[in-house]
């Protein structure tokens, strides 16, 4: 049996979900191995190992260790925000850059131009530091310091966010089928919007493009769905949103002029009236 007949899932471009969810286990657990997180997310083996490699190649993660500071004799630290001349800039920063107790270094906005942390075994090593080093470097405006007492939450400690729920945009003129429609998505997790015609609905999905239609035919105009997803195909930034066609006009006087299946450009199609549940199940 071949590795993509075991769960093998295909390598993207950029970071997608399979990605966030390895790289979420491994902020929880940095030494789990390959095997155990393809058996936590229910892929093959070779699907972790693949994507960690591409992941490690292009910076995205990196594998590093991150000592406890006070543990391995820094136990103080300190925040630094400098104020720089202009054309110093660049240079103040690289001089900071490689000195051992900065931490790290940023460029920011505003009145300072430059960040950093930085730690010490000693206040007298931080009164040393910013009197003598600091205070020697050319370009330097200003300079504000504050000593951190403790630490709340620290970058080891971050976690990715949960991803966003599935959007959900239901086009269709009837509040009763939107709402029942409403409810069943979001009880399964989904965010769940509306619109009430084709208008509407485009209006909406060049705004914030949804991860599933699903839409009525007859609304505003009698085809007025069809000519929605019509539009949505030969729209680049919607072609690719699976759209589920939900509409009575099958066994309506205008069925003639519904579109045979190879003219139209949706997904999947449910006569109604259509259960709950069996919705659900589509999306």
């Amino acid at each position: 049996m071949s590795e993509k007949s075991q769960g093998e899932v295909p390598m993207p471009d950029s970071v997608d979900e399979l990605d966030l969810q390895i790289i979420a286990l491994l902020q929880e657990d940095g030494r789990m191995s390959n095997v155990e997180i393809a058996r936590a997310l229910g892929i093959a083996e070779s699907t972790v190992r693949k994507r960690l490699e591409r992941l490690l190649q292009n910076g995205t993660v990196r594998i590093v260790a991150i000592p406890d500071l006070p543990k391995v004799g820094r136990p103080v630290r300190v925040l630094l925000s400098l104020q720089v001349s202009p054309a110093w800039v660049r240079e103040v920063a690289r001089r900071l850059a490689a000195l051992p107790e900065v931490i790290s270094l940023h460029f920011t906005t505003g009145e300072y131009q430059l960040a950093a942390e930085a730690c010490f075994p000693s206040e007298r090593a931080l009164h040393a530091f910013l009197s003598e080093r600091l205070s020697s470097l050319q370009g330097v405006v200003r300079l504000t310091s504050a000593q951190v007492l403790q630490t709340v939450k620290g970058r080891e400690t971050w976690r990715l966010p949960p991803p966003a729920p599935p959007t959900v945009l239901v086009v269709d003129d009837d509040p009763d089928f939107v709402e029942v429609t409403r409810i069943a998505l979001k009880a399964e997790g989904f965010d769940v919007q509306s619109a009430v015609s084709g208008q509407e609905a485009l209006q909406a999905m060049q705004a914030s493009p949804p991860d599933v239609v699903i839409l009525d035919v007859m609304m505003r105009g009698i085809l007025d769905g069809v000519r929605v997803s019509d539009a949505m195909r030969q729209d680049e930034r919607l072609a690719r949103i699976p759209i589920l066609m939900v509409s009575s006009i099958p066994e309506s006087p205008y069925a003639e002029m519904f579109p045979t299946d190879g003219a139209l450009h949706v997904d999947g199609f449910l006569t109604k009236p259509v259960p709950p549940e069996r919705l659900v199940d589509e999306v």
